[in-house]
């Protein structure tokens, strides 16, 4: 496999749109049938989704980043930052497609991740996780994230968060 990294930015944001829209919508059917198996919770994703690309711009230069990992021409990856306090980032919408988990391509969109998190000026970044995700934990600690209290920035509604995991790193 020969996955590089591609920084989405507003100019290519158009061309790119689909694949974005198709990651998203992959990640949050996963994330909500293993919340439905495990917590017995059920998203509005189709809300979701289409909020996240009302809100795309969110993800934009200069304070945020939308990679997409891509294997020639199959994009097979994403991973979001964005801005949520002054020197801080948050991760968001991590996702590897599934046949390609264990490949290495999650470690190389954190890694992305955080030298863009670094490049921007954020002293920390953030991210929030579903307590089943427990290979994305192993993979966050072995980056550098520990666990914190949920924070006040964090999408997810309080009623939520004893089945969520949130974790910083200092950068």
């Amino acid at each position: 496999m020969d996955c590089s990294i591609v920084s989405i930015r507003s100019s290519n944001l158009q061309a790119n749109l689909e694949e974005i829209k198709d990651l998203f919508w992959e990640y949050l059917a996963w994330a909500n049938m293993r919340l439905n198996q495990e917590y017995s919770i059920s998203l509005e994703i189709k809300s979701i989704l289409e909020q996240d690309m009302e809100k795309i711009d969110v993800f934009m230069c200069p304070h945020s980043r939308l990679l997409l990992a891509k294997d020639g021409d199959f994009y097979v990856g994403i991973v979001c930052i964005r801005k949520i306090a002054q020197d801080v980032g948050e991760i968001k919408r991590m996702y590897v497609r599934p046949k390609l988990r264990g490949s290495g391509i999650g470690r190389l969109l954190l890694e992305t991740a955080i030298i863009e998190s670094r490049d921007i000026g954020y002293s920390k970044i953030r991210l929030d996780s579903t307590r089943f995700m427990t290979t994305a934990h192993a993979l966050y600690k072995s980056a550098g994230f520990y666990e914190i209290d949920p924070y006040i920035e964090s999408e997810i509604p309080p009623m939520f968060h004893q089945y969520w995991i949130f974790m910083e790193k200092q950068l």
